[in-house]
């Protein structure tokens, strides 16, 4: 359960002449008003009593969401999309008989002679989860109440449709069933509500037409309900609601008529919504949709994969004398400059993750030009780079290859062999030369080794080269590249942070969509129908159904398959990036259909207030380090947050910068005057920020309703 804000934290400022609250803030002698703490000299005059100062005060709404959760998939969708975002919540469990029973005095205080709403927004399985007994109907009573004095609102995760949530049922013209493949809209109220950041249809998953994957009521809607999804009726005429708020005695929910669970690209593109509407706007929290491709080995050339042999040549597992006959893939002149044109066409810039030194070798074995580093160089403007060593060697223990699979090679006092620190050192430090002597901009900082090594390696090296961190040190490298399959969790290695990538299933050692089909069979297929069997005995995959065609499965299967995934890390407010290689690049050139689809769905589902967000490696470090140490805060309880009409007042440790979303036109609070919070993203402003000079909190000021 995430803890409950209102811990009482020290703070350090100027307090002369006023005393400090028991919520955090600084206060009057004369009001319990929450006052932006600045300097003394701006508060020279004591404030005289007033006829308004027995007026009944303004409400404190703590910036926080009540979740109450009975182990549903749609409940947990929500919580799911709060986390992500982080925005701060508690849950009750109704399965858990130690519960605490939702009353008035759980849901609300005073605070220092101010009433205190302690959930901006409430989450329900459904409208009525409580029970019918006398409890439960207690439970109803005290959250409605509650609802209503405040002006809280609620959503119902997953209901039927019925009177009871502003629809008809569903036999007045309305439908129920499996919902996979449905058009459905965002309609003319959600996109001037809280669904303007979409701009196209949300077509419903349907990935296994034998499986149904969604189900849902389509209603039509009563007196006091707002349709902000609909879709067709089928078989029947017009369109009926999904989603929608139904507004009824002094109260606001959210309803939602169809089941999901987290990853659905359903729920995953209006789960934005959903929590702009529960907040009403203004939230701790910030999402964005991301992402940044980047392009391994360039400069080097890649080992194909063998389609006789089934492995590829020059793999510790791949023996047989094919090594001189199977021609590396390697981008070319033409490949570079096709690059360049699509980037500039697709408006996204690729990160070209370099090897200068495999480069150099390539051209010393191909008579002294090199056409493709030339291109290259000459369009450096054009791309961001990043280090990626010298010449990519192994930087973890010293492979023992004469075994398979590969073990550390051993000391003769039998501990593990390691890559030194100086030749660790000498591949970053060389490579970031060679780039800086040709022009290049490339921040020194950011760091991708060959396969990932030097950091652990399951299961032959459970551990870091006890040489990498410092080498690391040595070259002023701060974010190394991982990889989010193996560790998903950004972690520090020495003074540095990793920065997990996301591998595309686009085959380092492909450079045609047949090499792509066939390989993809050999790994996806099994025994029975020539395949390698890996998908039997993995629990984690699954076979296919039948190979793919070699000719067209590329196109037909994996394109599809590939972008849905990546659009699915995008949609989900996840930075980390992805990443592929050169060879990708040449001959086919097999990435661009899978980018192409990617950026093309996605421009057709988000308006443009809501762009991709293509950042540097750095960036995308910086960010997971914030959410790490946003996320410790609020799981420690040293957050305190909160509104008070147009305030929004929050306060977390030293050294944690806040993120926060709030809408167009809110300021915040400097030491003398204001300035426009945030920047624009999704009809909302937002940003990681912190207190202002001789300020203890950060203080917004929303702009007047």
């Amino acid at each position: 359960m995430a803890p409950v804000f209102g811990t009482r934290l020290r703070t350090s400022g100027f307090t002369s002449g006023f005393t400090r609250g028991s919520n955090g803030s600084t206060k009057g002698r004369l009001g319990t008003a929450a006052v932006t703490l600045t300097t003394c000299a701006l508060l020279t005059a004591v404030l005289p009593a007033t006829p308004a100062a027995a007026a009944d005060p303004v409400p404190r709404i703590d910036l926080k969401v009540l979740v109450v959760d009975d182990g549903g998939n749609s409940v947990a969708a929500v919580t799911s999309e709060l986390r992500s975002t982080g925005v701060p919540y508690s849950v009750v469990d109704l399965g858990d008989p130690s519960r605490p029973t939702i009353n008035a005095a759980f849901l609300s205080d005073t605070v220092s002679g101010r009433p205190r709403a302690k959930y901006q927004g409430v989450v329900l399985p459904n409208e009525a989860p409580f029970g019918t007994d006398s409890a439960g109907a207690a439970e109803q009573a005290a959250l409605v109440a509650y609802e209503k004095t405040f002006g809280v609102r609620q959503v119902d995760a997953y209901t039927w449709a019925h009177p009871g949530v502003g629809l008809d049922y569903t036999s007045e013209g309305g439908w129920a069933g499996t919902l996979d493949g449905a058009a459905a809209t965002v309609t003319a109220a959600g996109r001037t509500g809280p669904f303007g950041y979409l701009d196209g249809p949300l077509t419903f998953e349907d990935n296994a037409p034998d499986i149904g994957e969604s189900y849902g009521y389509l209603a039509r809607p009563r007196e006091g309900f707002t349709s902000y999804v609909d879709a067709p009726v089928p078989g029947g005429e017009g369109r009926a609601s999904l989603l929608g708020e139904y507004a009824h005695d002094g109260r606001r929910e959210l309803v939602v008529t169809f089941a999901y669970n987290q990853h659905q690209r359903q729920f995953r593109l209006m789960a934005r919504g959903i929590v702009e509407w529960l907040t009403q706007g203004v939230h701790l929290g910030q999402s964005r949709n991301y992402f940044a491709v980047h392009v391994d080995d360039v400069f080097a050339p890649d080992a194909r994969w063998d389609k006789d042999r089934n492995c590829t040549p020059g793999d510790i597992d791949c023996g047989g004398g094919a090594e001189d006959t199977t021609p590396d893939i390697r981008m070319t002149a033409a490949d570079a400059q096709y690059a360049a044109q699509w980037q500039q066409s697709s408006g996204f810039t690729l990160d070209m993750v370099y090897n200068a030194g495999a480069g150099e070798e390539w051209k010393a074995e191909h008579g002294g030009t090199d056409a493709l580093a030339a291109r290259l160089v000459a369009d450096r403007a054009k791309y961001r780079w990043i280090n990626h060593t010298y010449t990519h060697p192994f930087l973890g223990c010293v492979q023992n290859v004469s075994v398979v699979p590969w073990q550390c090679a051993k000391n003769a006092n039998g501990t593990t062999q390691y890559m030194s620190r100086a030749e660790i050192a000498a591949q970053i430090r060389d490579n970031h030369n060679w780039a800086v002597n040709k022009g290049i901009s490339v921040d020194r900082t950011e760091l991708v080794t060959g396969e990932h090594s030097g950091l652990k390696t399951l299961p032959q090296q459970p551990v870091d080269n006890p040489n990498l961190a410092p080498a690391l040190a040595d070259n002023g490298v701060k974010w190394i590249a991982g990889d989010n399959s193996r560790e998903p969790q950004q972690r520090p290695v020495g003074g540095a942070l990793t920065v997990p990538r996301h591998p595309m299933n686009v085959y380092y050692n492909t450079g045609t969509a047949a090499e792509m089909a066939d390989e993809y069979n050999w790994i996806y297929t099994s025994r029975a129908d020539g395949g390698s069997g890996i998908c039997e005995s993995n629990p984690a995959s699954t076979c296919l159904d039948e190979p793919l065609d070699e000719q067209t499965g590329y196109a037909q299967y994996i394109v599809p398959q590939e972008a849905r995934i990546a659009l699915g890390h995008v949609v989900a407010n996840d930075p980390r990036p992805h990443y592929v290689h050169q060879s990708n690049l040449a001959e086919d050139r097999i990435l661009y259909p899978v980018l192409d689809r990617i950026l093309a769905d996605y421009r057709s589902l988000f308006a443009d207030s809501a762009p991709l967000v293509n950042q540097s490696q750095r960036d995308t470090g910086t960010e997971l380090s914030r959410r790490a140490a946003w996320q410790k805060a609020l799981d420690t309880g040293k957050v305190t947050a909160y509104r008070i009409g147009t305030t929004v007042t929050v306060q977390a440790p030293n050294g944690v910068v806040v993120p926060v979303t709030a809408p167009e036109g809110t300021r915040k609070q400097l030491l003398l005057g204001t300035s426009l919070f945030g920047s624009p993203y999704a009809g909302r402003r937002s940003a990681w920020t912190g207190p202002d000079l001789l300020q203890s909190a950060v203080t917004l000021r929303l702009p007047a309703v």
